[in-house]
């Protein structure tokens, strides 16, 4: 199984209508949640929501996206938790 890409913070540009936390349009956010949507496709939406994050935002993104799998929450969630 492949973990959404979703890490908490749902906002979206109104310029790119990218999410600024997970970087994925409308769309793409529909797909991940489609019974049907392929494990390639996930894969390639990974990577491609990735390389429209930079600086600090991609780097956040890894981060928490990382503590997500590993733990079954992002870190955003995790400190609203505490």
């Amino acid at each position: 199984m492949i973990v959404s890409p979703c890490i908490s913070i749902c906002k979206t540009d109104p310029q790119t209508g990218y999410c600024y936390g997970c970087g994925r349009n409308n769309e793409e956010k529909k797909m991940w949640k489609l019974e049907d949507t392929s494990d390639v496709w996930k894969k390639s939406n990974l990577t491609d929501i990735q390389a429209r994050l930079s600086g600090w935002q991609l780097k956040s993104f890894k981060k928490s996206y990382n503590h997500k799998i590993e733990n079954g929450i992002s870190l955003y969630k995790k400190n609203l938790v505490k």
